[in-house]
């Protein structure tokens, strides 16, 4: 089979089954990066989010040094850090330092959405005498400063960036979205975009923005890149995947009413769904699932990121069986002919 005409990567979002516990669902998360390491997939990227009981992964930066020690040639980085909680230094240390343990394989994807709801937010931050500024581009210009060494020479902490543990390595910044106004900063700082179609599908022309206000911006060496986050499924039939699918439709359904879950079995998912469906007045989903056969997904998806004009799938799986979730993901390497990759390790000694 020839080459796959976009690269595959990942998005793990450390989900928890009902009946287990986070510390579970992170050991699946180690599990599931060496397994995409050795499948094929280009990179391994972790959420953030934080307060509820569907998602274990509250600290991507946490995550990423004990999967990038576990596996061998894989990218592996955030998808994303939600700036917005930080200190911009704070990050740029923190990434330099991991781009120095493992060169050339660490991204820092950036997000400005919160993670979480209202309340949590608030107890975030350390200073909670009010509510923290909506200064997201700001923060990100900081940032961008340390990383590259360009603040203005009369900037109060340009100094600071000579200091970062890493260098000279350094991690590749991307930047996150699922909305226009994302778009226009990924053009205007010249950083490559991935947008979230499992969020927003109507994102096609969103990034054709990007494109297009890209190349009204001079940027020396860099050029516009678009990954597609897509939530797919894969099984043996699509009436199995359609199966399994259900336990994340039910946790998206319920997290949207405010009645955040751990992920349900299957059967309990599917009868909850069908009981819905004959509910009147409830919100219903248009978030796209690319959800079925080897060959479904494979159409299926090249579809979606035919629409981009992405370089990049980047496929987020939900299923109650950590054994599904994994053979999900080795079923759409095949249908990809994505090239089993030997097992490297990096040298410790």
């Amino acid at each position: 089979m020839p080459a796959p005409p976009f690269r595959l990567s990942v998005l793990d979002q450390s989900p928890v089954s009902e009946g287990s516990t986070g510390a579970q669902a992170l050991r699946n998360t180690i599990d599931l990066a060496q397994l995409t390491d050795r499948l094929g997939y280009h990179r391994y990227w972790v959420a953030e989010h934080h307060g509820g009981p569907m998602l274990a992964g509250p600290s991507p930066e946490a995550l990423i040094g004990p999967i990038a020690a576990a596996t061998g040639r894989i990218r592996v980085g955030s998808g994303g850090v939600m700036l917005p909680h930080y200190s911009p230094l704070k990050v740029a240390e923190t990434f330099s330092l991991l781009a120095g343990l493992f060169p050339g394989r660490i991204d820092l994807a950036l997000g400005r959405a919160a993670g979480t709801d209202p309340l949590t937010t608030f107890a975030l931050q350390r200073d909670r005498r009010q509510a923290s500024p909506d200064d997201f581009p700001q923060q990100l210009e900081e940032l961008l400063g340390y990383l590259n060494d360009r603040l203005p020479a009369d900037h109060p902490f340009a100094r600071l960036a000579a200091t970062l543990p890493g260098r000279p390595e350094r991690p590749e910044p991307w930047l996150l979205g699922s909305s226009p106004q994302s778009a226009l900063w990924a053009a205007e700082l010249g950083l490559p975009y991935a947008f979230a179609d499992f969020i927003n599908p109507k994102g096609a022309e969103i990034a054709a923005l990007y494109r297009e206000r890209f190349a009204e911006h001079e940027h020396a060496d860099a050029k516009p890149r678009v990954a597609v986050g897509v939530w797919v499924i894969c099984a043996e039939s699509d009436d199995e995947a359609r199966r399994l699918a259900a336990s994340g439709r039910m946790t998206f359904t319920l997290l949207r009413r405010g009645k955040p879950i751990a992920v349900p079995p299957p059967e309990i998912a599917v009868e909850f769904l069908a009981a819905d469906d004959r509910t009147p007045g409830q919100p219903r989903s248009e978030r796209r699932a690319v959800v079925g056969s080897p060959e479904t997904v494979r159409t299926e998806l090249a579809d979606v990121v035919a629409k981009y004009g992405a370089e990049e799938a980047i496929v987020v799986s939900i299923t109650y069986a950590h054994e599904a979730r994994r053979r999900s993901y080795e079923l759409l390497a095949e249908a990809f002919g994505l090239e089993i990759q030997l097992a490297l390790r990096p040298d410790t000694g």
